[in-house]
């Protein structure tokens, strides 16, 4: 079945571009095109890094997910790719694609440092992204396009959120 990702949405680039931005979240996302695999299978062809792509990937709902029995034992969750294709048709100013390509881009230990910020703003109960903003001194599209870059934060609503 062919499944087509509509993105219309600009900050919804940042996590394409970070899907492909290794090898092995590249080789684990075309693996995972070729057949259903499990998280063990992903683990020992690529190891952590592989784990962390798969994780990353689901958090972007680029891969769909079942339970399926192997060798007669129990069932384990199973991975493969949602979809077969990409349709993007987003219009946006410079500063606001400056941003987005800027929170794409940015080097892991830089990033690494901003995300660790918003996950201790963000607190237990979430907060309204406007407040974060505000705090980090950041406009509304860098922020959002940094939080769809985190496994550990999301956006719901208004307001930005831990993940479990």
């Amino acid at each position: 079945m062919n499944r087509v990702k509509v993105v219309n949405e600009i900050s919804e680039l940042v996590p394409i571009l970070r899907a492909v931005d290794t090898e092995v979240k590249k080789e684990v996302l075309k693996d995972l095109a070729i057949d259903w695999r499990t998280s063990a299978e992903i683990r020992r062809k690529f190891g952590k890094e592989g784990d962390k792509a798969l994780r990353l990937f689901e958090k972007m709902k680029l891969v769909e997910t079942k339970w399926q029995s192997v060798d007669d034992k129990e069932p384990v969750k199973t991975f493969h790719t949602f979809y077969t294709s990409f349709h993007i048709n987003v219009t946006c100013s410079v500063y606001e694609i400056s941003d987005i390509l800027v929170s794409a881009v940015m080097p892991e230990d830089e990033y690494s440092k901003i995300e660790s910020r918003i996950y201790r703003l963000a607190g237990k109960e979430g907060k309204f992204v406007g407040d974060i903003a505000d705090e980090l001194k950041f406009n509304p599209t860098l922020l959002k396009g940094l939080v769809r870059r985190s496994v550990r934060l999301d956006y719901r609503g208004h307001r930005i959120e831990r993940l479990e």
